[in-house]
């Protein structure tokens, strides 16, 4: 959408550098951007017909945000204040480095920033030979990108390798420390995401489950992120996360990628089936968010294949749940709790009293997907054991009675009631044996 020149300042303006990058927007983008979002509003509207697309996904909301997004890309205004607001949320950490803008040369489709270019956070080699530990950006990345979404509720929406640098510091006189001091710089704020509260609260969750390896608190977190509908096995679901936690919980991708594939697929295609068959949607809020995070794990494990997401999280998560517990203690939520105890202390006795009369009445019903099925298959297996057993006592009567030349109409009705329940009840279909000459007598 635009083109990136370097220039140096005459030094009339009231900075304190000189080397700057200057972005200069194309000609005419604005209205071949509106003719190719128009064109992707008409192929939205075409897949919402398609039903598995309209139960899970609302195109229309997903692309108004996208469009969004756009148009403040090709804002360099807007460009410009997220990058100041960008600067401020991060003055305070040394780590992290962010170019200043030039306000007095800056426009709708003209933007000065600082020259802040360095060494490209894809370039391995590069990092590793000016003495950097590239495990430690890794981490320092995932970081940043974790107080972006949880406290600024404003994060970097494009991380992808031409805009973000490592930037080598000189050591400074006295300095003790044997590795090169450095920074993670971001450039380029013309695509940002925001995270309101609520949805702040429903990610806290998340990473919380993940790193504490609750699975019932991760279905809780899907909850209130939107991503469930009304109906969905939330058990299946938990018991699907489990066993992924169970399993996976703990690896590094170096140690994932020594996984059986077998073991991999089978529980992948556990995952599947219940996802198939649970109802969801992608809420349009999170979509910049899920993309960014996508890159990101890419980028990380790139830097460093022994990065442990687990172990990144984990003490993230502490975090929370120690601000969680602590805010738990404040009188508002004291009291509010109260209530609620109240309210279900009250609403006992009469709750107990309409269970104690389902169940002298009968009418008390426990529903359980999982359990029904088995009870389902138990059911038609006791029923196949049933007719086996009364089948082998007709074959027997009929043996020994046609055998002993007693009773041949008794040992006759024998044998047809055998072949009745051969038919009828061992193979659970209805069909017809038809008399043979062929057929023994006793057999």
């Amino acid at each position: 959408m635009g083109q990136v020149h370097r220039a140096r300042l005459k030094g009339s303006e009231d900075v304190d550098f000189v080397n700057v990058v200057v972005k200069v927007q194309r000609p005419s983008i604005a209205s071949i951007v509106t003719v190719d979002l128009s064109a992707l509003q008409r192929v939205g509207g075409w897949l919402m017909r398609y039903r598995p697309v309209r139960e899970h996904a609302d195109v229309p909301a997903l692309l108004r945000e996208f469009s969004a997004t756009v148009y403040e890309e090709i804002d360099y205004q807007k460009e410009a204040q997220n990058a100041e607001t960008f600067f401020e949320n991060f003055s305070d950490d040394k780590f992290v480095n962010v170019p200043r803008v030039v306000r007095n040369l800056s426009a709708l489709r003209v933007l000065t920033l600082e020259d802040v270019f360095s060494i490209k956070i894809t370039e391995y080699d590069a990092i590793t030979a000016a003495g950097i530990d590239r495990g430690e950006v890794a981490r320092k990345l995932l970081d940043a990108y974790l107080e972006q979404i949880f406290e600024d509720g404003f994060f970097h929406a494009d991380p992808h390798p031409g805009n973000l640098f490592i930037t080598p510091l000189p050591r400074t006189k006295g300095s003790k420390r044997k590795s090169v001091r450095w920074q993670l710089t971001f450039v380029d704020f013309g695509m940002v995401g925001r995270v309101p509260e609520n949805l702040r609260k429903g990610l806290r969750e998340t990473v919380v489950a993940i790193g504490t390896r609750d699975a019932a608190r991760l279905i809780k977190s899907y909850k209130e992120l939107g991503f469930l509908l009304p109906g969905a096995d939330t058990q299946a679901l938990e018991q699907a996360s489990s066993a992924v936690f169970d399993r996976f919980w703990g690896m590094s991708m170096s140690e994932l990628r020594n996984v059986r594939p077998n073991e991999v697929r089978d529980i992948g295609h556990k995952v599947r089936d219940v996802m198939v068959d649970t109802p969801f949607q992608v809420p349009n809020d999170l979509l910049m968010l899920v993309r960014t995070v996508a890159i990101l794990s890419g980028m990380c494990t790139g830097l460093d294949p022994n990065f442990n997401l687990w172990e990144q999280l984990s003490p993230y998560a502490s975090k929370l749940v120690k601000e969680e517990t602590s805010s738990a203690f404040n009188l508002d939520n004291i009291l509010k709790q109260v209530g609620d105890v109240v309210q279900a202390f009250i609403a006992l006795p009469s709750q107990a009293s309409r269970l104690l009369s389902q169940m002298e009445s009968g009418g008390l019903v426990v529903q359980s997907p999982q359990v029904a099925r088995e009870v389902r298959t138990i059911s038609r297996s006791v029923d196949r054991l049933t007719g086996g057993v009364v089948f082998a006592a007709f074959l027997l009567s009929g043996v020994i009675l046609l055998n002993n030349g007693n009773g041949s109409t008794w040992g006759r009705f024998a044998w047809s009631r055998r072949r009745d329940f051969v038919v009828g009840t061992i193979w659970g279909e209805k069909a017809e044996i038809k008399e043979s000459a062929s057929l023994p007598p006793v057999l």
